[in-house]
């Protein structure tokens, strides 16, 4: 399967849109890795993400261009609370976060893997787990073993990766590619002409959104 990325603008073209949302604990990477993919770089600041940032880019697979809408989350709840029924209003695809150097991170994936389920997000809805920071070596606490039996037991394909890394960046692109092309292969998603968010609400919701961090 051909693949091929572009960041030219195709807003006179009907593109597909896919909706890809990434959550986990605050701290462990989700907009660092959102900024990789979308930006192709790493963020300079630290500070934390507030309420929901939006990011996209156009992708092509096998000759089809598609816009890949990434949406991602504070892991605070008093910075997602309002904003969290927008957040998983028409997803077709979740990546969930953790980080390789904090096992509580690991942990807290079941409150993760039960607020989608609280949300009523499809069971055919594909999910990718995520180990990040790999790059801190002698810090890591989630041994590759046991994320890999997690990812199995919830049918999800595990991806450990850095998003600080530059090696890693090709890694970080093929986890948002993944899903990508998992759901052109379902061929059951609308069309829609707009780059922006998919409805009124959503819009609103990228608007109050405000995230002072990339990271």
């Amino acid at each position: 399967m051909a693949l091929a990325t572009s960041s030219v603008s195709e807003d006179s073209v009907q593109l597909r849109i896919f909706k890809i949302i990434v959550i986990g604990d605050s701290n462990v990477g989700k907009t660092c890795l959102t900024f990789r993919f979308c930006g192709g770089g790493f963020p300079g600041s630290s500070e934390a993400t507030i309420g929901v940032d939006f990011r996209e880019k156009t992708v092509e697979i096998d000759g089809e261009k598609i816009k890949v809408q990434v949406w991602d989350t504070a892991g605070q709840e008093r910075f997602r609370h309002s904003l969290v029924e927008h957040y998983y209003r028409n997803v077709h695809g979740v990546v969930f976060v953790y980080d390789v150097t904090k096992l509580s991170s690991f942990h807290n994936l079941r409150t993760w893997l039960q607020e989608c389920e609280g949300h009523a997000v499809p069971a055919l809805v594909p999910r990718v787990l995520v180990g990040n920071k790999c790059d801190l070596l002698e810090q890591v606490e989630v041994p590759s073993g046991l994320a890999l039996n997690f990812a199995k037991a919830h049918k999800m394909v595990l991806f450990e990766t850095s998003a600080k890394d530059p090696s890693q960046a090709k890694n970080v692109e093929k986890i948002f590619m993944s899903l990508a092309c998992q759901l052109k292969a379902q061929k059951s998603l609308p069309y829609r002409g707009s780059n922006r968010p998919h409805s009124s609400n959503e819009r609103e919701v990228a608007g109050v959104a405000k995230n002072i961090c990339p990271c």
